[in-house]
């Protein structure tokens, strides 16, 4: 049996928070700077440059990437021969991400109640968690600070079986000409395939978390992930909406098995900043 303190957990965190709002992740800086070279119109080029450049500073200044310092999203796959010791694991997440978030100065954006009252927690928690059991005895740990520019731009359709590819390809295009820019592009897309109507939606957000340099492993769903970024810059959205070359940088598709009668599809948008962290607790 691993004993692991949940103090351990809180500091990767609360560091983790401060990283990921001011620093890119050099996969997805990376990106950017291909998709600037694609631009051949002077609007669009020029956002894409103002990108890099508000990136440069950021990292430099030690500044946030975006006002939006996002809503804290963690996984966590704990291997079941961890112990964990040293007061609640729940606790000590949601500790990390608030001193994350009030040592490094970042925007609290989230409220304890949606509909009426709406008040300011004040230090950016709750987090949403997501918690999974598997075989060894490290913590997998991963979070993302999802801003809701992009957020508010995504969509779940529960497909039948009968509309196929053609139908989730459908579905993928409308959402992102329903965001147009809206949700800041070039996005990086999540996509989440089949599940039930509220783990499909997971499927799509965890999506993101993937390496650009990553397809997804199935052949079939790597084909439509390269089909659907061609067919989504070629609506020539563009950076920041300018009708440039770059509406998006990667699409990630997440499967899961389904219903017999069902084919549920989700989307995350996300927008080029796309703030998430991954590490190991052993």
């Amino acid at each position: 049996m691993k004993e692991i303190n949940v103090e351990r957990i809180t500091e990767a965190l609360k560091e983790a928070c401060g990283t990921i709002a001011v620093d890119y992740q050099p996969d997805i800086l990376a990106a950017l700077k291909q998709g600037a070279e694609k631009e051949t119109k002077e609007r669009s080029q020029t956002a894409m440059q103002m990108l890099l450049e508000n990136a440069r500073i950021a990292s430099a200044d030690r500044i946030p990437i975006c006002q939006d310092t996002g809503m804290a999203i963690v996984w966590l796959r704990v291997g079941q021969e961890v112990h964990f010791t040293g007061g609640s694991l729940q606790e000590a997440i949601q500790r990390g991400i608030s001193e994350g978030y009030l040592e490094n100065s970042l925007r609290a954006s989230m409220v304890d109640d949606p509909l009426y009252q709406r008040k300011n927690t004040k230090n950016n928690t709750p987090a949403v968690i997501h918690m999974e059991i598997v075989e060894g005895d490290q913590v997998f740990l991963e979070l993302m600070a999802k801003g809701f520019g992009s957020e508010n731009k995504s969509a779940v359709k529960m497909l039948t079986p009968a509309d196929g590819e053609k139908g989730v390809i459908d579905f993928v295009l409308d959402t992102v000409k329903k965001a147009g820019p809206n949700a800041c592009p070039p996005f990086i897309i999540g996509v989440g395939i089949g599940g039930s109507f509220d783990s499909v939606t997971e499927l799509s957000k965890h999506a993101l978390m993937r390496p650009l340099s990553q397809s997804n492993p199935d052949p079939r769903y790597a084909s439509l992930e390269a089909e659907l970024l061609r067919q989504i810059n070629d609506l020539h959205i563009g950076p920041m909406g300018f009708h440039g070359n770059t509406t998006a940088l990667k699409v990630m598709i997440e499967e899961a098995p389904t219903h017999i009668a069902g084919l549920p599809a989700a989307v995350n948008m996300c927008c080029h900043a796309c703030r998430h962290w991954a590490g190991i607790i052993d």
